[in-house]
């Protein structure tokens, strides 16, 4: 994808000013994580791992192709969103993203699938985010009538199909 080659450069470019003032670490970054592990990070962005079939089965419901990995009920009112990164660029924004669910969701935990990743669901929504050497990958499900344990549930079921 064209952003993420124009994007790329750009983080890096702002994680290696970030270090120059933070005495070798990437600044927003608090979990330990030099900017050499940064920088070896993976900057190959992964395709959609969903076809609109494979999401239709796991969430129990026809799920239409809208688009580029976005997948709806036909009715415009559920809609599955994945979005995939590179490793580096997930690596970027990754604890920026988690302090965000930590404000808009009424339950966040982390995840052990990937290097780094969470689960965050509220009532009418959730989200997954993993950072991973195979990529990044964030999944926003809205507006399915879940409960928040079904919700988790389906989560952990799509990202089972990412990482196996």
């Amino acid at each position: 994808m064209r952003i993420g080659r124009v994007l790329t450069p750009v983080l890096l470019a702002a994680l290696l000013a970030l270090s120059a003032c933070g005495g070798g670490s990437s600044g927003g970054v608090d979990d330990g994580t030099e900017l050499s592990d940064l920088s070896k990070a993976n900057t190959t962005t992964p395709s959609c791992p969903f076809t609109a079939q494979q999401v239709s089965d796991i969430i129990g419901q026809p799920m239409t192709d809208e688009g580029t990995c976005l997948f709806g009920d036909g009715k415009g009112v559920a809609s599955l969103t994945v979005t995939t990164a590179s490793e580096l660029a997930g690596g970027a924004t990754f604890d920026y993203q988690k302090e965000q669910a930590g404000k808009t969701y009424a339950k966040v935990v982390d995840l052990d699938q990937g290097d780094r990743g969470y689960l965050a669901v509220k009532d009418i929504q959730a989200e997954a985010v993993v950072v991973s050497s195979k990529g990044s990958y964030t999944l926003i499900m809205s507006s399915f009538s879940f409960d928040e344990a079904k919700y988790d549930s389906v989560l952990r079921k799509l990202l089972g199909v990412v990482f196996g």
